[in-house]
């Protein structure tokens, strides 16, 4: 939003008719596609629903207004998943990416761990500690490595057979990369990211930002409407 976000229900607009609402919390979220891939998933399925994304600075309040407004749930991204939890009833782990409203009570769902799904790996490189991170920790095994900036740097996925970028930087490697190991980038843009293309170029499987967009949203859209996602149109709206 272009004015500075406010903290009750005057931060969203709906029109108070029949439609269902849901909403991405973050900040920022100007670039996200995850409106443009959620509205084209619900209008093939049929659904009036609507998804926006508001750019906030306190996810417990917005989450609040949400509540108050009658939406049916909402995303959650940088930097707001492990703050959210706060404004949980009920939570899956210390940081979640989804919200489910039911009831008068806020459940909160981790989606993304769906992104690594089907991918087998004994040891993994983790590029981040954010929320990002966290949300993808129940997916990953025990002998994983986190780096980050302020912890641990640079990164060494040596005899790591999973590489993960959990954070928003596109335009870096970051990490030195082999044959046979499967990266998964979790950031997008307008062209691939440094590492998704130096990572083809090594002659690595690839999840991009925008297939690990669709998956974690695929999951999201069936918490809220129990409903099967259509993966093919959210992939080509993401994608085109």
């Amino acid at each position: 939003m272009s004015e500075p976000p406010a903290t009750g229900a005057r931060a969203f607009h709906i029109n108070p008719l029949s439609t269902t609402y849901v909403a991405l919390l973050g900040h920022p979220v100007a670039q996200s596609l995850s409106p443009r891939m959620q509205n084209a998933a619900f209008a093939a399925r049929g659904l009036d629903w609507h998804y926006t994304a508001h750019d906030v600075d306190d996810p417990i309040s917005a989450v609040a207004a949400l509540c108050e407004l009658g939406y049916a749930g909402a995303n959650v991204t940088i930097p707001h998943k492990q703050a959210v939890v706060a404004a949980c009833d009920e939570a899956e782990g210390d940081a979640v990416n989804t919200l489910v409203f039911r009831d008068g009570r806020v459940f909160g769902f981790n989606t993304d761990k769906e992104i690594l799904a089907g991918i087998g790996a004994e040891r993994a490189c983790v590029i981040g500690a954010g929320g990002a991170a966290r949300t993808l920790t129940p997916a990953l095994s025990p002998e994983t490595r986190f780096y980050s900036r302020s912890t641990q740097w640079p990164p060494d996925a040596g005899g790591c057979d999973l590489v993960v970028n959990a954070t928003p930087v596109r335009d870096e490697v970051l990490v030195e990369l082999h044959v046979g190991q499967t990266v998964v980038d979790l950031a997008y843009g307008p062209e691939e990211t440094a590492l998704a293309a130096a990572a083809r170029a090594a002659g690595c499987a690839v999840v991009d930002g925008f297939e690990a967009l669709v998956r974690q949203g695929a999951a999201s859209f069936r918490l809220w409407t129990g409903l099967a996602p259509p993966l093919d149109v959210m992939r080509n709206a993401v994608r085109t």
